[in-house]
């Protein structure tokens, strides 16, 4: 975060004043970190054709290299904010993504970068083995990420959930109640590369694969459902797709929902949760038994209570 002390005889716009501060932030990028609620004036924020003055403070919550500087010491992900883990062995990391940041990518803002920053302020950072993701999250996705810090580890981890033994629930609200209100879909699923989507099928086609998706419906509010919604299988984009395909989008969603909705409720992104993983009963391997049972939640997002409120309706 940088904060600026605003020194100036006459007011003048705050897209203007960033932008001779930091010359890398034109308006593409500032009208962005605005969105994204990046920009603070005076602990508010404000439109960017506000006129700033003499003694406004200013609070950019950007990095060193979204600002057009290199980081002050240490490495490239030095200036993140660090991520939070929820659980943390010699083995592997149960990391809480929030939505809005990707897993990994171009990007320099990434769950995988912020992992870094966490182990690198701890003392505990290895350039010649950084942590590798196991899976993967929508970047509108908020939730539980696993991240090996061993090969032997990331082995076993995806071990795992290539045969469907890690649980993986999440949580959602979807626009529209689902009937029944407890079931198992079973659909297949077809990728449309050249539209960027997926699309969900009854019955078996060339190139679809199957997705068995359950869920239970934890409380209503007016349109609105709280889903507990549980992944058998782990398509790309799976549980937005299939509970689009009965009529009920995730709230929130700009793929697959409803955006009108999206609009009324101003939903930023998808409210779609990984809450919880849960490893089997028992492990057979003995370097990783220690994980038997082991049951991870992350914090329950705040869309849950304001549907149990009936606030969000």
């Amino acid at each position: 975060m940088r904060e600026i002390h605003v020194k100036s005889l006459l007011p003048v716009r705050l897209d203007k004043y960033l932008a001779r501060q930091y010359p890398a932030l034109g308006i593409g990028r500032l009208n962005k970190a605005l969105r994204e609620n990046k920009i603070k004036l005076n602990g508010k924020k404000q439109p960017l054709a506000t006129r700033v003055q003499n003694g406004d403070v200013i609070r950019l919550y950007l990095t060193d290299e979204q600002l057009g500087e290199a980081p002050r010491q240490g490495p490239a992900f030095a200036g993140l904010r660090p991520a939070e883990f929820v659980y943390e062995n010699d083995d592997l990391i149960v990391a809480n993504k929030p939505a809005g940041i990707p897993v990994e990518g171009p990007d320099a803002d990434t769950l995988a970068n912020r992992v870094c920053k966490t182990l690198y302020d701890a003392g505990r950072w290895d350039a010649a083995r950084p942590p590798r993701l196991c899976h993967r999250l929508d970047t509108g996705t908020s939730g539980l990420v696993l991240l090996a810090k061993t090969p032997e580890a990331e082995a076993f981890l995806t071990g795992l959930i290539r045969d469907r033994a890690l649980r993986k629930r999440y949580l959602c609200v979807t626009f529209g109640r689902p009937q029944p209100p407890a079931a198992t879909l079973h659909d297949y699923l077809l990728k449309d590369a050249e539209a960027g989507i997926v699309r969900v099928v009854n019955r078996p086609r060339p190139g679809a694969r199957e997705i068995i998706t359950a869920y239970e419906t934890l409380a209503v509010s007016g349109r609105l459902a709280l889903l507990q919604v549980e992944l058998v299988t782990g398509r790309t984009h799976q549980i937005r797709a299939h509970l689009a395909s009965i009529g009920c989008p995730i709230l929130g969603d700009s793929k697959y929902g409803n955006h009108a909705a999206n609009r009324e409720l101003k939903l930023k992104y998808q409210a779609l949760c990984a809450w919880e993983l849960a490893f089997p009963a028992k492990i057979s391997d003995p370097a990783f038994a220690g994980l038997a049972g082991k049951r991870f939640c992350a914090p329950k997002p705040w869309y849950c209570r304001q549907v149990l409120d009936g606030v969000l309706k």
